[in-house]
């Protein structure tokens, strides 16, 4: 069975955007998203989906929304977190792939937060405004694996830390 992942780019407060879209620019995590992205099935939102504008390519990308009519050329529909997951197995299953990646938005976050195996946190050096979150990270329920500090590069508006945890206990119900 996949492991259920989340890959983020979240600020220090937890914004992970406004208005639609990302409060910062990173061409390095746009790098590192592709490479933990490329050959897996993605569960996203609508919203996240009209921001980045396109189906990605090596990617099935299954849209969550009830409202099957804003449907994306490209891209699966699902309207509900199970049927989404059923479609994602589906994709994972034909391509090989060892992870389902749950990809945003906020909502859509939340949905999933406590069926994820893993999250892949980029954590931005800032604290901007914003509209959409990420959930806290509860270090007494997800063990850091690994943590790297990355300074801002020449396409970057702030400095990042990757890093990557695992769950170390199950959910409180």
């Amino acid at each position: 069975m996949p492991r259920l992942v989340a890959v983020v780019a979240a600020a220090r407060n937890g914004v992970i955007g406004r208005e639609g879209a990302m409060p910062w620019r990173l061409a390095t995590d746009l790098k590192r998203y592709r490479q933990l992205t490329l050959g897996k099935p993605m569960i996203m939102g609508r919203k996240t989906l009209d921001s980045i504008g396109r189906v990605l390519d090596g990617r099935d990308t299954i849209v969550l929304t009830g409202r099957a009519e804003l449907a994306f050329a490209g891209a699966y529909h699902a309207a509900t977190p199970d049927e989404a997951l059923e479609k994602a197995r589906e994709c994972a299953a034909t391509r090989g792939a060892d992870e389902i990646v749950i990809a945003g938005g906020g909502e859509i976050y939340r949905l999933f937060f406590d069926r994820l195996d893993r999250i892949y946190l980029t954590v931005v050096e800032a604290e901007p405004q914003g509209d959409a979150f990420f959930p806290a990270v509860d270090p007494a329920c997800w063990r850091l694996v690994c943590e790297e500090k990355v300074p801002a590069g020449e396409k970057d508006s702030a400095a990042t830390r990757f890093t990557v945890w695992d769950r170390a206990a199950p959910p409180e119900s």
